[in-house]
């Protein structure tokens, strides 16, 4: 049968909507930044132009009647008001467009919630002291951040979702009248042990699942993206606003899960990129990514 010559004007359409409809499923690269002296400062972080999100970790301990803490390991020092210029750090990533929020809990620390009223304790006080709040103590001088990052690895799932009610309504207060993002790094089986119940607020616009040190969900060369496929799946039903596909930056940022950047660019995100609450990749960590270079033989396709 012999062809049809297509109409130049229609051929320019169709690539153009095919490139509107890819364009849509663009994502953008979160990464944590705080946990190795050796990756670098905040401001080169954010200046590198590969991140949209910078997690800084991690407020360790807190709840319970404990004095927070926050480790900003081999950076500064928080005990002798030594982290304050880190503060300069965050405006400065601000003014480039990048979103940067305090990560709590980790995955050595000593957290948790006693109850409702601690909730509205430990809002408060990131209220104060990293937020839009005023505090005589505040770790990271006078910045506001944008919001708090929950990596809660406790396994206790108890109040979580009451912190992030509290938080989330100190939107549009203080001065700035800023939104308080609140974003979550659940591990991939689902429902996460610890944040199950808080992710069900719906109130979490950002939601990085840690594809990784969880062989039942990760990719993995022998086995294919089925099993990543098939959870992540599960996690873009949840009532949020993005979720990211989260990874270690280099094979020893993780025990396992690790994936070659060309296995993400052919296999994995054709795969998430299907979903309309994708939102990018999350990375462990910067550290690691200066290492490997990653992002940037990734970011094209994310």
């Amino acid at each position: 049968m012999a062809s049809k010559r297509v109409p130049a004007v229609l051929l320019l359409t169709v690539v153009s909507l095919a490139g509107v409809a890819a364009g849509a499923r663009a994502g953008g690269v979160a990464i944590y930044w705080g946990q190795n002296g050796n990756e670098g400062t905040l401001a080169q972080t954010c200046a590198s132009g590969n991140y949209k999100f910078v997690n800084v970790a991690f407020l360790y301990t807190f709840g319970k009647g404990q004095t927070p803490l926050l480790n900003l390991a081999g950076h500064c020092d928080p005990a002798s008001n030594g982290c304050t210029s880190v503060g300069a750090d965050v405006k400065s990533c601000q003014s480039l467009g990048i979103k940067v929020l305090l990560s709590i809990g980790g995955g050595v620390g000593s957290y948790g919630l006693s109850s409702c009223a601690d909730a509205r304790l430990v809002a408060r006080y990131l209220w104060d002291n990293y937020l839009g709040g005023t505090s005589p103590s505040r770790p990271l001088g006078d910045a506001v951040l944008d919001g708090i990052d929950f990596d809660i690895e406790s396994g206790n799932s108890a109040h979580w979702d009451s912190l992030a009610k509290y938080l989330k309504a100190y939107s549009r207060r203080g001065p700035e009248r800023k939104t308080v993002y609140l974003a979550a790094a659940p591990q991939c089986p689902f429902p996460d042990a610890s944040l199950g119940e808080a992710l069900k607020t719906g109130l979490f616009d950002y939601v990085w699942v840690q594809f990784y040190n969880n062989p039942p969900c990760q990719y993995t060369t022998a086995g294919g993206v089925s099993n990543l496929a098939s959870a992540w799946e599960q996690w873009t039903r949840i009532p949020a606003g993005q979720v990211f596909l989260g990874l270690p930056a280099a094979p020893e940022a993780a025990g396992s899960g690790f994936v070659e950047a060309s296995d993400l660019v052919s296999k994995v995100l054709p795969v998430v990129k299907k979903s309309s609450k994708y939102g990018g990749i999350m990375l462990w960590s910067r550290f690691y990514d200066l290492q490997t270079g990653y992002t940037d033989k990734v970011k094209p396709s994310v």
